[in-house]
């Protein structure tokens, strides 16, 4: 599958023509799907995501005059404001994170030049794909690169969840940032996110990962994301009136669910069981990637989504027909539903000699299934955000970020 997006020496043409000179630095961005391990990543719980070949491109040269003006090559869309008033919760939604990222990049470093910005993106938007964490990623890095200051990769993160929650008001955990900012091409990541440590989990040769866009929008900020987080928090809360041991339902074993479950509302149950389930899959799921195991993988995916329909109800009818389709086609291993759900992308895992015939049947039963158009992408885990080329020296990382 060939990239969508401009090829770095186009980016840096159209760069040059639309800011009048070359840009010091063009910075790779992926996108993320996840595994399995969904909505545990804010109950302190453990996640398995990839990052993609699919993501942002930010170009970037310093100016002068402390004016940070940014284009947006995909949206046709241009933004200007000054560093020292960069006022990031006003305008647009994409401005908001671009200016997010320079505020709190400004507030963290103490000083950042003006800059001349140009953003590309072939990642599907509004689909779970991570396209604001990509962004919000790429331009950090970007930004850090016309500077002295140096980072490391999980603060790097820290600082990206940072946009999302203070910025734009969503109240997410760190998974989407951490893959992003760590992932290791050809390996999912396997997040701890209470400590925030990583380990790299090789895939198995002979599969390939699809992504399969719905073609039903979702917006986080609008949706029942942060309804889901109430929940969780006040299950966590009935439970700790038993156990005040629990620090966040990433503590809450089986057993003491079964216990101690009436004391919770119905919903309250439900989402709780997700979560206790769901970190247990994620470990399992790991497991079973070191060893090869990749239908037993498959298994957990399909308990997984089964989970986030029944128990987390973050699916919908089109999302289960999608996975319900392409768990009936020959060559794919298990599907689900990834990210936040209400909407937005199913992932599977397919062999990888029928991973492109897949790609094609799947779409083509769903527009017949849901009159939606559909879409498919065969895609491997790719490396984290990075440097991918420098007027100095090509293709070469930079020292800021560690």
């Amino acid at each position: 599958m060939g990239r969508a997006n401009l090829r770095t020496d186009e980016l840096r043409t159209v760069f040059e023509r639309a800011f009048g000179g070359p840009p010091e630095l063009v910075v790779r961005s992926p996108g993320r799907v996840n595994l399995i391990g969904e909505h545990t990543d804010y109950n302190d719980g453990f996640t398995l995501p990839v990052a993609l070949d699919l993501g942002t491109d930010v170009a970037v040269r310093r100016r002068s005059d402390g004016l940070l003006r940014t284009t947006a090559c995909r949206l046709d869309a241009t933004d200007a404001r000054p560093v020292d008033a960069l006022r990031p919760t006003e305008g647009p939604e994409w401005a908001r994170y671009v200016a997010g990222a320079a505020a709190l990049l400004l507030e963290s470093r103490g000083d950042l030049p003006g800059a001349d910005l140009l953003i590309d993106s072939d990642l599907p938007i509004g689909a779970g794909l991570s396209s604001s964490a990509s962004l919000e990623l790429g331009v950090l890095v970007a930004l850090l690169g016309l500077t002295t200051a140096t980072i490391d990769r999980t603060e790097l993160a820290r600082l990206g969840q940072r946009v999302e929650n203070e910025i734009i008001g969503v109240r997410s955990g760190i998974m989407d940032q951490l893959a992003i900012a760590c992932a290791a091409a050809g390996s999912a990541l396997l997040i701890d996110c209470r400590t925030l440590a990583t380990e790299d989990v090789p895939l198995p040769a002979g599969i390939r990962i699809l992504v399969l866009d719905s073609a039903v929008p979702r917006t986080l900020a609008g949706s029942a994301y942060n309804t889901r987080r109430t929940e969780c928090e006040a299950a966590l809360r009935r439970l700790q009136d038993v156990a005040p041991q629990l620090r966040a339902l990433r503590d809450v074993t089986p057993d003491l669910l079964a216990q101690h479950g009436s004391r919770l509302t119905d919903v309250e149950l439900r989402r709780a069981r997700h979560i206790v389930t769901e970190n247990l899959r994620v470990q399992a799921g790991a497991a079973a990637l070191r060893a090869d195991d990749v239908e037993t993988f498959g298994r957990l995916m399909v308990d997984s989504h089964a989970s986030l329909r029944d128990d987390y109800a973050v699916s919908g009818p089109e999302l289960d027909t999608l996975v319900d389709i392409a768990l009936a086609t020959p060559g794919v291993l298990g599907a689900r539903l990834t990210g936040a759900g209400f909407g937005g992308c199913a992932v599977a895992l397919a062999t990888a000699d029928s991973a492109e015939r897949v790609a094609e049947a799947i779409p083509a039963r769903y527009r017949d299934a849901t009159g939606r158009p559909g879409t498919a992408y065969v895609t491997v885990p790719s490396q984290g955000t990075h440097v991918h080329w420098t007027s100095g020296a090509p293709h070469q990382p930079l020292p800021n970020l560690r």
